[in-house]
């Protein structure tokens, strides 16, 4: 233990020479959070210091793909909260190149994080037997990311690296591109604990607990600044890209307080320490987004914990209105659901559902994925969904991208609390 601990400080020693010897990363020293579906539509953040996040646009289990229904919002939230976003695939390829190539012609042309920034490749199971079939298959991917204009990374455990995958022939081609997870123990870790770094040569990213915050959630560390990539001097408001989410970040950034309105998506900023009513905002409120009820003067009502806020205490994560490639509009899946009805609620058809949303299969839509439809309405110019065992009017609302507000102005609900199974409410 005392000789890993030595190596380490050692390394971290050298991680830093390095980088105060070339140039002037701001990201040195950062720290940030991963996300995949688990940390819900708009990801969140431990701390008010956290920099950066990688967020999971899907991946392959073995030919099977797995998409990731919350990465486009993710990233234009992080993107909105003024932090660097970057993409990682999961790539349980095992040492199979076709099993990759079908992974990355899949994904790469999706990746909604900037020019430049980090695409990283999570393999950290599924490996074959064969060493070296794994090790070409994760520099095929790697050298794809590259050949796309994104910075590639490779993500996974020390031990399992070291029984599965010839790590020194990736850094020979690909320096300092390792994202290597360690972790002490589960108690919750706010700071990186530096004598279980996991000594390895080409760290750029340490991964350092997976309970950052009680609950859990990943915490990274940035050694090198890799995690400026893709953003000019480090800001992540304005980054060098034209994809819609990272667009969609930058323009809810922008927005004011006195803009915020309902329907809003928003997260309680960490600086914000009460309520309208005076009470102590809790720290658990604060790493949660929230969608804006009402508005009334300088203040406004947050769903789930229906809530009273400053307007100047929340951060926009959207802008509440449509996007700039059309009018979009997006569902959560429910069990039961089937394309063909989904679609008949927005007065399309199963096919172009499938089409908008590169469904190969139409009838496997699983519970929780998010349909999306640009386009304009071809029926009525309401739409209807039946409540479900289990509903609330803020669940629906927040489902459908509306509010309580208006559902209840459309359907004449006197009583909010009182919807039942079966019912049809007009949006």
């Amino acid at each position: 233990m005392k000789k890993i601990i030595k190596k380490a400080a050692i390394g971290m020693v050298a991680f830093f020479v390095v980088a105060a010897s070339g140039p002037v990363f701001a990201a040195v020293g950062d720290q940030g959070v991963d996300w995949s579906k688990y940390n819900g539509t708009y990801g969140n953040f431990g701390y008010a210091h956290d920099k950066f996040a990688f967020s999971q646009i899907g991946g392959t289990y073995g030919g099977t793909f797995v998409d990731q229904a919350t990465y486009s919002t993710q990233v234009a939230s992080a993107i909105a909260q003024g932090k660097r976003a970057h993409t990682y695939i999961w790539y349980q390829v095992g040492g199979s190149q076709e099993v990759a190539k079908a992974a990355l012609d899949r994904y790469l042309p999706k990746i909604q994080t900037p020019k430049n920034s980090i695409v990283a490749l999570d393999y950290e199971s599924g490996a074959s037997g064969d060493k070296q079939a794994n090790t070409d298959a994760i520099l095929y991917g790697m050298r794809r990311v590259k050949a796309a204009g994104y910075t590639p990374m490779y993500y996974s455990y020390k031990p399992y690296t070291l029984a599965n995958v010839n790590y020194k022939q990736i850094l020979k081609e690909f320096p300092n591109s390792l994202w290597i997870a360690a972790y002490p123990n589960y108690e919750v870790t706010p700071v990186p604990n530096y004598s279980f770094f996991p000594s390895m040569d080409g760290i750029s990213v340490f991964q350092f607990t997976s309970t950052y915050i009680a609950g859990g959630l990943d915490g990274n560390v940035d050694l090198t600044g890799i995690t400026d990539k893709g953003y000019e001097d480090g800001n992540a408001t304005k980054p060098d890209t034209d994809t819609p989410a990272t667009d969609d970040g930058k323009d809810a950034n922008e927005v004011t307080p006195s803009e915020i309105q309902e329907g809003m998506a928003v997260t309680i900023k960490f600086s914000a320490t009460n309520y309208s009513t005076g009470q102590a905002i809790p720290k658990w409120v604060k790493e949660n987004s929230y969608k804006v009820l009402q508005k009334s003067g300088n203040k406004v009502l947050l769903d789930n914990i229906m809530s009273w806020v400053a307007a100047s205490d929340v951060q926009a994560l959207d802008t509440g209105g449509s996007s700039s490639t059309g009018n979009t509009q997006t569902y959560i899946v429910q069990s039961g659901d089937t394309l063909s009805g989904i679609a008949s609620n927005w007065g399309t058809n199963w096919q172009e559902l499938a089409r908008q949303n590169s469904l190969s299969n139409p009838n496997m839509i699983y519970t929780g994925q998010v349909i999306r439809f640009t386009g304009g309405q071809s029926g009525a110019t309401s739409r209807s969904y039946t409540v479900r065992s289990g509903d609330n009017l803020s669940s629906i609302a927040s489902r459908l991208g509306t509010t309580v507000q208006s559902l209840v102005s459309m359907n004449g609900i006197s009583n909010p609390n009182l919807i039942y199974a079966g019912q049809t409410l007009n949006y």
